[in-house]
């Protein structure tokens, strides 16, 4: 077997910019692909993962069989839980349209607001926001993705709706897991490392569903309906605030989704946007047309703007107060189920009781890190109870025998979905690879090392390693286990806020998710359009770059002249 394999922070010629910069082909192999090229997603994914393969052998010196180990790791990982939870979202989902319950569900969402732009809120925004704090790792983007398809939006247009509005709740995601293993890898409070995140992601949530009305309508939409995107982006940024800084990380989400959802509402009742029927127009033109030029579907396949309207009004008007409760069952379900997981210690500390660590065999024990103590990240456990995925499909069991859908229907849904996901599965496994690589041959930590040798700088560039990481692994729990430990280094080096800057790299993070190949591949499939992960990709990059551009700055000022904006 091979010996134990080191990371080398300079491989080449003792040079770490010239290290680092080779570090980033796999990187550049997946942003040229996807965004020039226009390859598909799943072949961008092989091809970066070969560059990466490439990298760790011959100018890092990873031996080769513990390079295509680390791959096969990162891939079974990428399969399960990742994928495990989209799969099973989507499974669910499809018992809800089945069981012809989804329809109440749109006329539910219709009687809050008849407004596409504010049906993007409310769906994207809040109740996407209620997914992430709950579950987080692509669910929110699979179910919110099918949701505003099925009440009229274009796919692309979905897509990009959904990628952008799971910015702001990412950091406190699945019950504050971001912060949670920053605070475990560094020594310092979570509490205050939420503290810290709390007075920086609340100003990305203010303007957020500003930024999604303009997604949905352009300028026209940002005049008609700024009113409520204003009060549900500052209550949901105050809200969060209030419960990083005096309540728990694990409940922020929960609090800020659930107040601006009531914002929402509570607006709406004493005042209307006008320029809807516009909006609809619009969408419906758009609608047709994609689908025109996707699969030569006919025009009525969208159906016209009016027609849909005229549907759900009469659909909400038949509505009873069983048929609201029962159309969102499902995901009160969900809700209570993982609030139940995460919040009720009995209730976690038996579903974590049936984890099995699983050491990698041939890789465990063999790979250092670069301070030479034995890497812990060759350990996989494998949740088959307690993974999201795993609840998510006993929901869709529970859901499917409430409505009435038979297990033979049920099956053939699972089945279906399976088919419908494989190139997504191929995606994410190959982007989960890529990451396993680049993490274990010290590929990342090179080029986070070199980023951090800036000094006092770094405070404004130390977002960009949790953007980078997290568009590279698809989450923003896995970019903090990447850069958490650098960042508090650095800090210390530079004569910095530790805490300041490993709460930025979560803070970068949570704009790097939509231009993730694993979130824009989940984001496809969603709304119909996987092998068009380029497209949106197109649609999402320069709103992600102009984000952390955002939160580089503030990172940087709260270092100096703002620092009196810190706990």
């Amino acid at each position: 077997m091979t010996t134990s394999y080191r990371p080398d922070l300079a491989p080449i010629g003792d040079s770490l910019m010239l290290s680092a910069l080779i570090a980033t082909l796999p990187l550049l192999t997946i942003f040229i692909t996807l965004g020039a090229l226009r390859w598909k997603a799943h072949w961008s994914g092989v091809a970066a993962l070969v560059v990466a393969l490439v990298v760790a052998v011959l100018p890092f010196g990873m031996p080769l069989d513990l390079a295509l180990l680390s791959g096969t790791q990162g891939a079974v990982f990428g399969l399960f839980p990742i994928m495990w939870i989209v799969f099973c979202a989507i499974v669910l989902y499809q018992v809800t349209v089945v069981s012809g319950r989804f329809e109440d569900l749109r006329a539910t969402f219709h009687l809050i607001s008849d407004d596409p732009r504010i049906q993007a809120i409310i769906i994207a925004f809040c109740f996407g926001g209620l997914l992430e704090a709950l579950a987080g790792f692509g669910a929110p983007v699979a179910i919110t993705g099918v949701m505003l398809m099925a009440l009229g939006f274009a796919p692309l247009r979905a897509a990009a709706v959904v990628l952008l509005a799971n910015t702001a709740p990412v950091a406190f995601g699945a019950v504050g897991t971001p912060i949670i293993t920053a605070g475990k890898l560094t020594g310092i409070p979570y509490d205050e490392i939420g503290a810290y995140v709390g007075h920086q992601t609340p100003l990305i949530a203010a303007i957020v569903p500003l930024m999604l009305v303009f997604l949905v309508d352009g300028w026209r939409g940002v005049k008609q309906t700024w009113p409520v995107a204003l009060a549900v982006g500052l209550t949901f940024a105050v809200a969060q605030w209030f419960a990083a800084t005096y309540l728990t990380v694990e409940l922020t989400d929960i609090v800020a989704s659930l107040a601006g959802l009531a914002a929402a509402v509570l607006l709406l009742r004493f005042w209307q946007p006008t320029g809807k029927e516009e909006a609809h127009a619009k969408l419906s033109k758009e609608r047709e047309k994609e689908f025109a030029n996707t699969d030569g579907s006919s025009a009525g396949t969208a159906g016209s703007s009016h027609s849909t309207v005229l549907e759900m009004d009469e659909r909400a008007a038949d509505l009873t107060q069983r048929r609201i409760w029962m159309a969102l069952l499902p995901y009160l379900l969900v809700i209570a189920v993982f609030a139940s997981a995460k919040l009720i210690t009995p209730v976690t500390d038996l579903l974590a009781s049936t984890d099995i660590k699983i050491a990698w065999p041939g890789l465990d024990g063999e790979v250092l890190t670069q301070s030479g103590e034995v890497s812990t990240a060759t350990i996989y456990t494998f949740q088959w109870l307690s993974s999201p995925g795993s609840l998510l499909l006993i929901c869709s069991l529970v859901v499917a025998m409430i409505y009435r859908v038979s297990l033979g229907s049920w099956a053939k849904e699972f089945a279906d979905s399976a088919v419908k996901l494989r190139f997504a599965f191929l995606t994410v496994a190959s982007v989960l690879a890529l990451a396993y690589v680049m993490n274990l041959s010290g590929q990342t930590i090179t080029i986070g090392t070199w980023i951090a040798g800036t000094g006092a700088a770094f405070a404004f560039l130390s977002p960009i390693l949790g953007w980078l990481g997290t568009a590279v692994t698809g989450s923003d729990t896995s970019a903090n286990a990447l850069f958490a430990t650098l960042q508090q280094t650095a800090a210390e080096k530079a004569g910095l806020d530790p805490t300041l800057l490993v709460a930025s790299n979560t803070s970068g993070g949570v704009v790097g998710k939509m231009i993730s190949p694993q979130n824009l591949t989940i984001a496809a499939t969603s709304v119909g359009l996987l092998g068009r992960e380029s497209d949106i990709f197109r649609r999402v990059v320069l709103w992600s770059v102009a984000l952390v551009i955002v939160m580089c700055l503030l990172v940087g000022l709260q270092s100096t002249v703002l620092s009196w904006m810190l706990p």
